[in-house]
């Protein structure tokens, strides 16, 4: 699914709408022409379309954050797979305040590299990161990895983010990473580490122990890694869930 497939960015356009226009043949921006809804609304998609295709063209996919429900900002992976960013980030606890964030490890088109603690993470290291990406991905990253950073380092991510644990729970499957990376058939070079490992490993090497570093930066890796096939399948089933689904007249 592509971003020009959806109509719920149109400001008094839901998901009741949006489905009726794919029932009636208009699956993407091209093909609307008045039809299914009112005037008021026709102008509006129509309004709509002619400013998100400019942006697009430039590629400005922060546009859509905002116009985009949260939920549904994976629309925009097939769009902007070069420039979406998966993060996962080690901290010693769970307190944003309190406690550290100790590695951000980043898998963007193909490459991945991790931030440390005392070493290159700093807030100038995020920023430039984040303005090079086009998309977030995250596992429970609204609710954890997010809200760390930006207590953290004072940040603002306004970028379009698509938290695959709640894309997940959509489609009913439950549990933390490593469980879903096991529906899925993802598999570990380390599965018997954890994030409680991840706390343990940090402190180790803060005590100068060799290799605990490594250790929790391929841990931390890992995480990343594992999010690109996750996405590309979880993404594919809610496309088949909720467009395919819609456009064959299917509830």
């Amino acid at each position: 699914m592509r971003i020009e497939n959806s109509f719920v960015p149109v400001d008094g356009v839901g998901e009741v709408t949006e489905r009726k226009l794919w029932q009636a043949g208009v699956t993407e921006w091209s093909e609307f022409g008045g039809q299914v809804v009112g005037p008021t609304r026709a102008d509006r998609i129509e309004s709509f379309v002619d400013e998100a295709t400019r942006r697009l063209d430039r590629g400005d996919a922060a546009f859509f954050a905002d116009r985009v429900p949260d939920a549904e900002h994976w629309r925009l992976f097939e769009n902007v797979r070069e420039e979406t960013t998966f993060l996962d980030i080690e901290t010693t606890g769970l307190d944003h305040y309190a406690d550290r964030v100790t590695t951000v490890s980043i898998h963007r088109d193909g490459d991945t590299r991790t931030l440390v603690q005392g070493q290159d993470l700093s807030a100038d290291a995020l920023r430039a990161e984040l303005e090079a990406s086009s998309l977030l991905v995250t596992f429970n990253g609204r609710r954890f990895d997010v809200p760390f950073l930006e207590a953290s380092y004072d940040l603002s991510v306004d970028l379009p983010h698509a938290d695959l644990m709640s894309m997940c729970n959509q489609l009913g499957y439950s549990g933390g990473l490593s469980a879903v990376e096991g529906i899925f058939g993802i598999e570990r070079d380390r599965p018997d580490i954890s994030g409680r490992d991840a706390v343990r490993l940090w402190h180790e090497y803060e005590r100068g122990q060799d290799g605990s570093l490594q250790t929790l930066i391929d841990y931390n890796q890992e995480d990343t890694v594992n999010m690109e096939p996750l996405m590309e399948q979880v993404s594919q089933e809610l496309h088949t869930e909720i467009f395919e689904a819609a456009c064959v007249g299917e509830e």
